[in-house]
């Protein structure tokens, strides 16, 4: 609540009159299983908007993709300029156990190629379970701080930390999943847009300076 009302006290700069967030992921992002509405993306869009933000949020997010399939699909993602993105990848990596230097050198382009060209970015962790072993949850998870460092870019909270963490009741932690216990349900992906929504806002707010990319 302190980061929200920080951002909120910014008034009228916090956020550019129409500006357009892209939201880079995969199934998280797009809402896999979930009816329209209720997904990441327009959860999210309707959250900025009533606390006063006029953004348009771009769902950029496709089931199964990779790191990899992110930055192949980044280039024509940004053709129609954005002024910030969100960049949520990593998950599918870690379901098919990618080596993590793989997933940090397309991180690493995907923030080379947005920053270039003039769109602020918000990067999204993922943490890699335990069962690859330490060594290899220890690389993957580096991976997020470390190109934060490295480009400036704001690090959000990690996707699904509103729901796999502090909550010790495991009934509670399913009620916020679906069945597959892999996507969020509505619920979960509302915690997640509140856990999330004050960093976005603060993305917005450091956009509002900067000129759209490609426009």
């Amino acid at each position: 609540m302190l980061a929200l009302a920080a951002v909120l006290a910014l008034g009228p700069v916090a956020a550019r009159a129409g500006q357009t967030l892209v939201a880079l992921g995969d199934s998280l992002t797009q809402g896999y299983g979930l009816p329209q509405g209720e997904g990441f993306v327009p959860q999210l869009e309707a959250w900025l908007r009533a606390q006063g933000a006029d953004v348009r949020v771009v769902n950029a997010g496709v089931s199964g993709d990779t790191t990899a399939g992110g930055l192949s699909r980044l280039d024509w993602t940004l053709a129609e300029g954005a002024d910030a993105m969100i960049v949520a990848l990593g998950g599918n990596d870690l379901l098919r156990g990618i080596d993590p230097d793989v997933s940090r050198a397309n991180l690493d382009a995907i923030l080379a190629r947005a920053t270039g060209q003039g769109v602020d970015v918000l990067l999204v962790p993922m943490e890699a379970p335990g069962n690859y072993g330490p060594d290899y949850r220890d690389r993957f998870d580096a991976i997020f701080p470390d190109l934060s460092a490295r480009y400036g870019v704001p690090l959000g909270p990690s996707f699904l930390a509103p729901i796999v963490k502090d909550i010790e009741d495991a009934a509670a932690v399913r009620a916020l999943m679906q069945s597959d216990g892999l996507h969020p349900s509505a619920e979960g992906v509302a915690r997640i847009v509140e856990a999330l929504g004050p960093h976005v806002l603060k993305l917005l707010a450091r956009a509002a300076g900067a000129a759209p990319a490609g426009g």
